[in-house]
């Protein structure tokens, strides 16, 4: 392809093409040379340029196109795609209402530290404030949600426009990655969303073709930070301080919460501490795992004995963590190695630090570390054994050459068999039987419903990949974010959610024509509402039609006419049975697993 300045592109039609098309191609080119691999865009007039230029990327194999007619799943899609792959995507919209239905994607992925570049389209700047048609300010919309804003004047034609955008691109790329233009980790908030928003005149764009796709430029740090990144983790861990020392001696337990990562883990086993990691942290494994926290923080001789709390991401599913961190006899010690804001419940916590290390300990452990992990893990142990249902003994009745011996023995083995396939789906059976059916290389995502919290009372250790929106814990989003992890992965991924996070989202069920129809199953435990409310204090207190009206909104919506509507593969589980089944089928394609639960 020939280059024009070394700012870009130059397309066939460059000779008839629109300041706006010239300025889109220059922009968007910028992105894929800085290791974008996916844009998202929602129709629009006033983005028609940026559009149809990723259209053309598309045709020429550079970038993977993704389109939704619906704005805020468009933002969430982009979210699930970044989150798994690490490299920012690029959501393009037009003017109006359009910028502020990104909002929530914009704020999980701020919380969350998820890299998302916003592309909105807008009037030129003297349309504002005299009622333009779909102009409103746009500038600012997100507030301070953004690491970067940039409102980008309308493209005239003048020489060097070209080589603005494409450095445009390059800042944006590198901001949104959480470093400079070096690709040097800066001095800021950590990955985040950046916000262009792109002023555009008549004409609005003008037929553009590629002879072939711009390549990563050779050398870019910026590309080498997006592309190089999971392989230069271990090196950079290498080059890295350790962080601040944190001695023996105290009785410690570690948190980990959401994004905690496995260093939570290795630190907790380094120190010899027992581990209370959440079902989202990347680090529920190993042998000095939790599962029962919850009752255990509650328990006499257990979480009245702390004297030390070091915590690991964002902790947000019980209220245990909370209640331990704000304590006036427990040390809090909060660990985040970026954030413009740290985990303080109460504002109690007194230190704060972005890297850590555990004091090294003798192996085996001193007789009073080693009594003390062992009494937390063992009883957590017999907590999560004690909620089990029972199992079935060998099967009696028959002998050892495999012949029926006891007639009646084997009835009663082949009759409690049977009730236990029969036996309705409860809501731990559900959390179990999904976690057991993932693999390690495929992807599990949980809403934010009751059953995230089911999942992390109870499941055990294992080292799989789970996501979920936990930086503002919403329900938004949650199909598009799967849909996202899903194609970015191009794993078999399970997203587990109730029925109002589904119908929340219900939108984010239709795909573009001609893309990528990913390896998705969503399961849905469908108790007919919004049952998470009924652990409210005021449950107990509140008038019950006026209470399940404004709270638990009862819905009796036909998914599997919802999936026939939009395309999908649809089943039904109500037995332990119907469920196994339904998690051991392969799941070649979207399909939606409706699970009944009693409220």
């Amino acid at each position: 392809m020939a280059e024009a300045s070394g700012a870009g592109p130059t397309p066939a039609s460059d000779r008839t093409r629109s300041p706006a098309t010239a300025a889109a191609l220059a922009l968007l080119d910028g992105f894929v040379r800085a290791g974008v691999r996916d844009v998202v865009v929602a129709p629009g007039s006033r983005s028609q340029a940026l559009a149809l230029v990723a259209a053309e990327l598309e045709r020429v194999g550079a970038i993977r196109l993704h389109v939704r007619i619906d704005e805020r799943s468009a933002g969430f899609l982009a979210l699930g795609l970044a989150v798994e792959s690490g490299r920012p995507a690029v959501v393009v919209v037009t003017s109006g209402t359009a910028v502020a239905n990104l909002h929530p994607a914009v704020l999980e992925a701020h919380h969350s530290g998820v890299p998302l570049i916003v592309c909105s389209a807008d009037r030129p700047v003297e349309l504002r404030g005299i009622r333009a048609n779909q102009t409103t300010v746009q500038p600012g919309i997100f507030g301070d949600a953004v690491r970067l804003e940039r409102d980008v004047a309308a493209p005239v034609g003048d020489s060097g426009e070209a080589e603005a955008a494409a450095r445009l691109a390059r800042t944006a790329v590198a901001v949104s990655l959480g470093r400079d233009d070096r690709g040097v980790p800066a001095a800021h908030p950590g990955p985040g969303p950046v916000h262009l928003n792109l002023q555009y005149s008549e004409p609005l764009s003008t037929a553009v073709h590629l002879d072939a796709a711009p390549a990563p430029a050779e050398g870019d740090p910026v590309t080498d930070a997006a592309t190089r990144a999971a392989a230069s983790v271990d090196a950079d861990a290498e080059r890295r301080p350790k962080g601040a020392l944190i001695e023996a001696g105290p009785r410690t337990v570690v948190v980990a919460g959401a994004g905690a990562g496995p260093g939570a883990e290795q630190f907790a086993r380094e120190g010899g501490w027992p581990l209370l990691a959440e079902v989202t942290s990347g680090a529920r494994f190993g042998p000095n795992l939790v599962v029962a926290s919850r009752e255990l923080l509650n328990e006499p001789g257990f979480g009245d004995r702390v004297e030390r709390v070091v915590v690991f991401g964002h902790p947000t599913l019980s209220r245990e963590v909370p209640a331990l961190v704000q304590r006036r006899d427990v040390e809090a010690i909060v660990v985040a190695p970026s954030g413009i804001e740290w985990y303080n419940p109460g504002r109690r916590v007194r230190r704060f630090e972005r890297a850590v290390h555990a004091e090294a300990q003798p192996t085996p452990l001193p007789p009073e570390a080693r009594e003390w992990l062992g009494r937390w893990v063992h009883a957590s142990r017999s907590i999560v054994d004690a909620g089990l249902p029972q199992t079935l003994g060998l099967m009696s009745g028959v002998d050892e050459t495999g012949h029926v011996s006891d007639y009646a023995a084997q009835r009663e083995y082949m009759k409690a068999q049977l009730a236990a396939v029969r036996e309705p789906v409860s809501r731990r059976m559900l959390v179990d039987a999904v976690w057991a059916a993932t693999w390690p290389h495929d992807r599990l995502v949980f809403g934010a419903s009751r059953l995230i919290r089911d999942a992390d009372r109870s499941v055990a250790g294992r080292r799989i990949t789970v996501h979920a929106n936990r930086g503002l814990a919403g329900i938004d989003g949650t199909v598009a974010t799967s849909v996202g992890i899903a194609i970015a992965s191009g794993s078999v991924t399970r997203a587990v959610i109730g029925d109002l996070t589904l119908l929340h989202d219900v939108g984010s069920l239709l795909f573009g024509v001609g893309e990528v129809r990913p390896r998705l199953q969503v399961v849905v435990g469908n108790d007919g509402g919004g049952t998470i409310f009924d652990a409210l204090e005021v449950a107990g207190s509140a008038e019950p039609d006026a209470f399940d009206r404004v709270q638990y909104t009862p819905q009796t919506v036909d998914l599997s006419a919802l999936a026939t509507a939009y395309g999908w593969a649809y089943a039904r589980a109500t037995t332990r049975g119907e469920l196994s089944d339904a998690l051991a089928a392969p799941v070649d394609g979207p399909s939606l697993l409706e699970v009944p639960l009693p409220r």
